[in-house]
């Protein structure tokens, strides 16, 4: 009696995961690369009867610059040119026609959105000049000090956290998830309040004759924000993997000799190892590309790179914007990507991280 192939169930059984990373990463992704090296144009496209023929004309709704069509002796009106509605539009093409605008019957006026024109590098030219390099500079060293302040507060909370009994160590992992459980969006905005120069934080020490200390809007603040919102994400790994621990590995290493010291720096540190570059890419990762937590801290004064992405995205309808903001984020996934993979270089053995 034959049985089947146990290769051609495992395909059954990833298939639906494979279908979902196409759907929503991998699709996505081909997406972000195709707007990144391309120029798109939001055009009006018309098509007007005049004098017994018909003329096809395509206009950039922004600069009005004519895409599509003979421009005659145009004349732009620069006033209306930042923003050219469809009856402007429509009085562009007459004078094109040079013609009045009753004479001429359109018998069809939509917009067009996100049409992709031709190939090009300027996007990421673009992405890699004057205010989104500082943008980039400035999130990667926000990140990387939240990162080591997260790790620096995670590790030792870890450890005391895998060596307490059970029933403590649910009641605190609880504690730990429980501001998980609300919006970022409120969390954050929640800190704003208690750290404003009429906050909670100041009027306490104002009680004691200090401040109030300006914390709000300067960096100090941002880092904190990012802290405060991935630090579970930095405390899970470490602990799931210590809480693995075996605590006879600790008695050995103390029948050796081994001090505290010996004992974190011999045996605790490098069967962490897996767990630390785990959490360090679960919070870098979210931090460098944040744009919430920088303008609601700062109040607008610092920008990142995560808010240059979210502004150009906002402002895609106009000329450019989607492509630089694609550019942007496709630069952001391969600075990602470079800082995950010496990450994992560190990690030999496969078990924490991301493989790549």
């Amino acid at each position: 009696m034959k049985t089947a192939n146990p290769k051609w169930g495992t395909r059954l059984l990833n298939a639906p995961y494979i279908l979902w990373s196409m759907i929503f990463i991998i699709v996505p992704l081909i997406m972000v690369a195709v707007y990144a090296f391309t120029e798109t144009a939001n055009v009006f496209c018309i098509k007007a009867e005049y004098k017994g023929k018909t003329y096809d004309y395509e206009i950039e709704m922004y600069t009005g610059e004519i895409l599509a069509g003979n421009p005659g002796n145009f004349v732009l009106d620069e006033e209306k040119a930042g923003n050219v509605n469809m009856d402007y539009a429509k009085e562009m093409v007459a004078q094109c026609l040079g013609a009045e605008y009753s004479e001429v019957t359109f018998v069809e006026a939509k917009p067009e959105y996100n049409r992709v024109s031709s190939f090009t590098f300027a996007n990421i030219k673009t992405a890699f000049s004057g205010n989104y390099i500082r943008a980039f500079g400035l999130s990667l060293r926000l990140s990387v000090i939240a990162t080591l302040i997260s790790l620096l507060v995670a590790y030792p909370f870890a450890y005391a956290l895998s060596r307490t009994g059970i029933r403590s160590q649910r009641i605190q992992m609880l504690l730990i998830m429980l501001p998980m459980w609300m919006n970022m969006l409120i969390r954050t905005y929640a800190w704003t309040d208690i750290i404003a120069n009429n906050g909670i934080f100041n009027k306490m020490l104002g009680l004691i004759g200090i401040g109030p200390v300006q914390m709000l809007e300067t960096e100090g603040a941002v880092i904190m924000g990012m802290v405060y919102n991935y630090l579970p994400y930095m405390i899970l790994p470490i602990y799931t993997i210590m809480s693995k621990i075996e605590p006879s590995l600790l008695e050995a290493a103390e029948d050796l000799g081994c001090n505290g010291f010996q004992k974190l720096r011999r045996v605790i540190m490098p069967l962490s190892l897996p767990g630390v570059i785990s959490g360090i890419i679960m919070v870098f990762v979210p931090s460098i590309s944040t744009f919430y937590i920088s303008y609601k801290m700062s109040n607008g004064k610092i920008t990142l790179i995560g808010d240059l992405i979210e502004t150009q995205m906002k402002n895609q309808m106009t000329t450019g914007g989607l492509n630089v903001g694609a550019a942007l984020s496709l630069a952001l996934m391969v600075i990602i990507l470079i800082c995950t993979f010496i990450l994992n270089r560190t990690d030999k053995d496969g078990e924490g991280g991301m493989i790549i």
